[in-house]
């Protein structure tokens, strides 16, 4: 099997060399759109490309795959957006993914962790104070923030990364609050999003990108929300009606929101209308796409990842 690796993996001890295992690897993590589909026409001997979307800045699609020998895509991660799903099986390419490994995601709380961290450093300004101080400031007055025992916390989506952060803002003395119309909710209270938006004082999204769910968070949920919450998106950047949140942010109906995506990430991101906001001085916090990428969690999920290859090779 001659296999494409899109993604950088020599960071990792032993991945790079399982993967090698289980065919010839050719290894070019940098590759532009342009660079792959010119290597693809150039290479009519590819079976198989090894990807994540994280660093990923196109969408594997008709553009770049029609006419190529690509029959399978193996993807490290949960989310499929990276990827031309309904294209790839009309062509009959095989697509893996870490989707439906629960008892491997459900070690991965990474995601949920920076979704906390998010939400910790909103509420008490800490990337803005941090750079005051690096200007020469010491002064409190400007970073008074909120403390987080007593707040309501609002979790849409309680599947395993919903479930996490739920767990966590529950230790540090939060109520939580969960909207979720398909996963079980056990030991919160379940209420209705309308229900969630006006009561919550955060509100942390945990939810796959679905026709259900795409701009699920809009102008209308915004506006009923009652206690100028600080919103939290470490799920897809489609999940977000953008400009609203924009509009909600300069209105005060929201007080902060921290991202770790944005909408459209393969295209031009320095026109994404989030990160023109954040040299504003609205409350925006962004990390590019982190959420996943921790040293252990990497390891355990790439390595899974690539043992997918082992009754195929």
């Amino acid at each position: 099997m001659n296999i494409l690796c899109l993604t950088p993996i020599k960071h990792l001890s032993g991945v790079f060399e399982l993967l090698s295992s289980y065919g010839s690897v050719d290894y070019q993590p940098e590759f532009t759109k342009e660079q792959l589909m010119d290597y693809l026409k150039a290479h009519q001997d590819v079976d198989a490309l090894f990807v994540n979307p994280n660093k990923q800045n196109y969408k594997l699609d008709a553009e770049i795959l029609a006419g190529s020998s690509v029959t399978l895509i193996n993807t490290a991660s949960t989310g499929l957006n990276h990827i031309d799903v309904a294209w790839c099986k009309r062509q009959n390419i095989n697509i893996l993914s870490l989707t439906e490994d629960h008892e491997l995601i459900k070690r991965l709380p990474s995601t949920s962790e920076l979704a906390f961290g998010l939400m910790l450093s909103l509420l008490r300004h800490i990337p803005s104070s941090f750079d005051a101080v690096k200007r020469g400031a010491w002064d409190y007055e400007p970073f008074i923030g909120h403390q987080i025992e007593g707040l309501t916390a609002g979790i849409v989506g309680y599947g395993r990364l919903g479930t996490f952060m739920a767990k966590y803002c529950h230790a540090f003395g939060m109520r939580v609050l969960v909207t979720d119309p398909y996963n079980p909710v056990y030991g919160f209270d379940r209420v209705s999003l309308e229900e969630l938006a006006q009561e919550s004082d955060v509100i942390s999204l945990h939810v796959h990108v679905t026709d259900e769910t795409r701009h699920m968070i809009n102008a209308s949920f915004i506006s009923a929300t009652q206690k100028s919450p600080y919103l939290i998106n470490t799920s897809r950047g489609e999940i977000v009606d953008e400009q609203a949140v924009l509009e909600g942010l300069q209105s005060g109906k929201l007080r902060g929101y921290g991202t770790d995506v944005i909408e459209d990430e393969f295209g031009n991101r320095a026109e994404s209308p989030i990160i023109q906001a954040a040299h504003s001085d609205l409350n925006v916090l962004i990390t590019p796409h982190t959420g996943g990428m921790t040293w252990e969690g990497q390891q355990r999920a790439y390595t899974w990842a690539v043992e997918k290859f082992n009754p195929l090779s």
